[in-house]
């Protein structure tokens, strides 16, 4: 049994196995949200309204059945790429029309990824226009729609060519060891990226304007100081011109962090409240979560670069995943997208670990929000939270294991009661 066919093999049998498990586990949370929609559970009955309660459930319902016809169409799609030949007639194409060089890998990832982006235009636009529509949650207007739709690809073609350049010729140029020079390359640049998007990238998309609230700004300013954190500046988002979704959160790193606050956030809770969401969000700082989840990610972008630099060099590889490798041609292009499309189907059972590592770091988060500020308003903060953005109360425990990257409201409300 050749090398290859083990490897169509093992991509087969991976995918239809993640295909079943995300179904089933789908199918759980669908059934588990129904069966708990007519009455608000006990812990939570004199806070949450049915009617809150109910709608948390359908747009639950709603969102987890649409994800299942986005997942079965996803997979097509991913077979169609791979062992039908997609991905292998596209290379085929543009070496006949382009030649070999650089400027056809440019184009076979560029037009590999705006074909995947029209292939999900229809699944965005019904998420946006249809559902959160349906639930009182979308502000986005069309007009606007589109201008994200091409200040993203401006802003993907200026941020990505010369990266994918960069990645590309050090395949070709580097040598032995051109996947170690491409991770640091890449690892830089993630870092650079971070540093200007509070300034250059963010600015794009929303209005920042500063605090303008005093009482709320001191409030704040005294958290900061007691956790021994600085900003530079205290920043109200206009969120609400596309989503009635809440939220709050720290750009940038090093001198250049802000605090920003959506204006949905600032409409919904009391100065007590948005204190205790903000100690909980320095609470990450405080305890580590973002180096360490920045450390682990380059960690783990230098395995996958080692393990592309291997396979690149394996004819099975390619064959395996239903491309023929140029023989004369680069085929650095082909194995970048090969390998990006493989990873996710490999890697899906390993998903539940950094889930699980997720929700840790929310509880002690809370914990450092309830020793800096107060856990009454933290607790009413969550709760107008989860009403507010229709979380539901009741989701399926196992289905929490997989994909919830913050623990359920009842976890984290518990958790804070017994500290």
């Amino acid at each position: 049994m050749s090398l290859s066919y083990l490897m169509t093999l093992a991509f087969a049998a991976f995918l239809l196995a993640t295909l079943a498990v995300k179904f089933w586990l789908a199918s759980r949370q669908i059934r588990h949200v129904a069966l708990h929609r007519a009455s608000v559970p006990a812990a939570f009955a004199h806070r949450v309204p049915l009617t809150a309660h109910q709608k948390a459930a359908d747009y639950t319902i709603t969102k987890t059945r649409f994800g299942l016809l986005e997942t079965a169409f996803g997979a097509a799609v991913l077979l169609g790429w791979t062992l039908l030949g997609g991905l292998d007639a596209l290379n085929q194409w543009l070496l006949g029309l382009l030649g070999e060089g650089m400027v056809q890998q440019l184009a076979l990832v560029a037009l590999f990824t705006l074909a995947g982006g029209a292939l999900e235009l229809p699944f965005t636009l019904y998420q946006t226009f249809v559902i959160e529509q349906r639930f009182g949650f979308n502000k986005m207007t069309w007009r606007l729609w589109v201008a994200d739709a091409i200040k993203g690809l401006l802003l993907g073609i200026a941020l990505g060519l010369p990266l994918l350049w960069v990645v590309l010729w050090l395949m070709a140029a580097g040598g032995r060891w051109w996947w170690l020079y491409a991770w640091a390359f890449l690892a830089a640049y993630q870092l650079f990226v971070m540093w200007i998007a509070p300034r250059v990238i963010l600015p794009l998309f929303n209005k920042f304007t500063p605090l303008q609230d005093e009482t709320l700004k001191q409030r704040v300013t005294r958290l900061m100081e007691r956790c021994g954190f600085a900003a530079k500046g205290l920043f109200v988002m206009d969120g609400s011109k596309r989503s009635a979704h809440a939220n709050a959160f720290f750009t940038g790193f090093g001198a250049n962090k802000r605090v920003v606050f959506f204006d949905t956030l600032l409409a919904q809770l009391s100065h007590g409240e948005m204190e205790a969401v903000l100690a909980h969000e320095l609470g990450h700082f405080k305890r580590r979560h973002i180096v360490k989840r920045t450390v682990s990610g380059f960690l783990i972008s230098l395995l996958a670069f080692a393990l592309l630099g291997w396979l690149s060099q394996q004819a099975w590889f390619y064959t395996g995943l239903g491309v023929r490798p140029s023989l004369g041609a680069p085929n650095d292009a082909l194995a970048l997208l090969l390998f990006m499309v493989a990873v996710p189907v490999f890697s899906f059972f390993v998903s539940p670990m950094f889930a699980q590592l997720s929700r840790k770091h929310e509880f002690e988060a809370d914990a450092y929000a309830v020793e800096h500020a107060s856990g009454q308003d933290l607790s009413a903060a969550l709760l107008k939270l989860y009403e507010d953005n229709a979380s539901t109360l009741t989701p399926d425990p196992l289905f929490v294991k997989f994909y919830y990257s913050h623990p359920p409201a009842s976890e984290r409300l518990a958790r804070m009661a017994t500290a």
